[in-house]
């Protein structure tokens, strides 16, 4: 009675007419009894398309990006692509990559060697599921009983509502751990490192407005409230610019697939503050230093008119940060569309090619 009523993880294993899509075949009934055993929280149905999806010659990002779509409009939970282009992480041939924000992963054939082929892509996938999941390899009981809650929070398709502000609470508060998880596999904090562009403007402003006794004026009668506006402000900017710029928002392309897209758009909106808000934090370091540094007090205590005290450093480092960090979103628009989605997603790769 129970395993009727127990909800249904959905993955889709895609592949490429000939060779990997009969690979693909074999692997979905492999591929769902082992899961099924694995994690008996849910019911498990793994299907096999053949779709060529790109045109070679084709990066990871297209690939990923073609693999997304088609998860969306067949409305799967996870998704694999059997690809024969070879995969690289850090210049290292990989088997499989994973996306946990796109609840999309790559297999490489080429990579599998001709020996054991059909073992080596079972064990492979059943990783790369894992990895899309957040399931580590030595799981203790504690963390089997989270991934049972996320594996029914992901399975979990609620009622269909009309209410946009109800089905988003809805989709929301019962996809935490699940939204937490995709938001943690992206390593936000190392966005603004990945952005030369970004982070070189964000540096540069921040050097030019340190210097500049109008910003010494400007941060002292400021006031905290004013500072404030301006510091929500400039992370503002650098978020909508990387959103909008490198077109990181889905939309729903049907009400079936609504779960799916909010959850990613929350994932990504959540993955890019988290980011520019720790570029924000470690510029404000950098300008408080830069500040003490460089800014002689006798020099900045004329240049305010008044004893220069802490605070008043305090508020040129807060100021300077803000426009170092408006500086980074006109950073950020010269980034191209593929560098920032490479910037925002993380891919981790499982195990190297032999």
């Amino acid at each position: 009675m129970s395993q009727a009523v127990a909800p249904v993880v959905q993955v889709g294993l895609v592949a490429a007419p000939g060779a990997p899509a009969e690979l693909a075949g074999w692997l979905a009934g492999e591929l769902g009894t082992e899961l099924a055993a694995a994690h008996p929280q849910v019911r498990w149905e793994v299907r096999a398309v053949e779709d060529g999806l790109v045109q070679p010659p084709a990066d990871d990002d297209e690939i990923v990006a073609a693999t997304r779509r088609r998860l969306l409009a067949e409305d799967w939970d996870l998704a694999v692509a059997l690809t024969d282009v070879p995969l690289e992480v850090d210049r290292r041939p990989v088997v499989g990559s994973a996306s946990p924000v796109h609840g999309v992963a790559l297999l490489s054939l080429p990579a599998l060697g001709a020996v054991g082929l059909r073992k080596r892509a079972l064990q492979t996938a059943l990783g790369l599921v894992r990895t899309l999941l957040g399931t580590p390899e030595d799981a203790d009981a504690d963390d089997h009983a989270a991934m049972g809650r996320r594996l029914r929070e992901l399975a979990t398709d609620p009622a269909d509502a009309t209410a946009g502000v109800a089905f988003t609470a809805r989709v929301l508060t019962g996809n935490l751990r699940l939204l937490l998880g995709m938001v943690r596999a992206n390593r936000p904090w190392r966005l603004a490192v990945r952005l030369s562009r970004a982070l070189t403007a964000a540096i540069a402003a921040g050097v030019f407005a340190l210097i500049t006794a109008d910003i010494w004026r400007l941060a002292d009668n400021s006031g905290w409230p004013r500072l404030t506006v301006v510091a929500v402000g400039s992370v503002v900017a650098v978020v909508v610019t990387l959103v909008v710029g490198a077109q990181l928002w889905e939309r729903p392309r049907s009400p079936r697939v609504r779960k799916q897209v909010l959850l990613f758009n929350v994932a990504t909106t959540a993955t890019v503050v988290i980011g520019v808000l720790t570029l924000y934090a470690v510029l404000f370091v950098l300008a408080l230093v830069g500040a003490l540094l460089l800014v002689v007090e006798p020099l900045f205590t004329e240049g305010l008119g008044h004893p220069a005290s802490l605070s008043d450093y305090l508020e040129l480092a807060w100021l300077t940060c803000s426009l170092a960090t408006v500086g980074g979103a006109l950073g950020a628009g010269l980034e191209s569309d593929d560098a920032v989605r490479e910037a925002a997603y993380t891919y981790r790769s499982e195990q190297p090619a032999h």
